[in-house]
């Protein structure tokens, strides 16, 4: 049973941006800012949306939230309309998939990366490993 009214959640998720939210965006370009990386744009339009994209070494940067992309150990659906939400994620996470495939094809790399590891060195690492390939 969900602890939260109908009414509260509704307006919960809601309230959940695609674009420029706090705990993905915004923390990850502190993170671009701090570390001195240009060149990086945002709201660009190719396939999948990036979050942001590193046009001239066509580097797609996806910050994925962990319940709305279903992280394997994070993500916790919610028990009120159980089987929408599985529904809904799973469709999240083949759309995610055919993304990186397509821009792939398109000679883009792509980086998919956790909400839960923004803060870790480990997105930092793979962004540099990928300026490097």
């Amino acid at each position: 049973m969900d602890v939260i009214s109908k009414e509260k959640r509704s307006w919960t998720m809601a309230q959940v941006r695609a674009s420029g939210n706090k705990s993905t965006e915004q923390k990850f370009i502190k993170i671009l800012k701090k570390e001195n990386l240009k060149g990086w744009r945002r709201n660009y339009n190719i396939d999948g949306k990036p979050d942001i994209v590193f046009t001239k070494i066509k580097i797609a940067i996806f910050l994925d939230g962990c319940f709305w992309h279903g992280h394997p150990k994070l993500c916790r659906i919610p028990q009120s309309n159980r089987e929408y939400w599985i529904k809904k994620i799973e469709r999240n996470k083949k759309r995610d998939k055919e993304v990186t495939v397509i821009l792939k094809k398109k000679g883009w790399k792509v980086l998919r990366i956790w909400e839960c590891d923004i803060d870790k060195i480990t997105p930092l690492r793979k962004l540099k490993r990928a300026f490097c390939e």
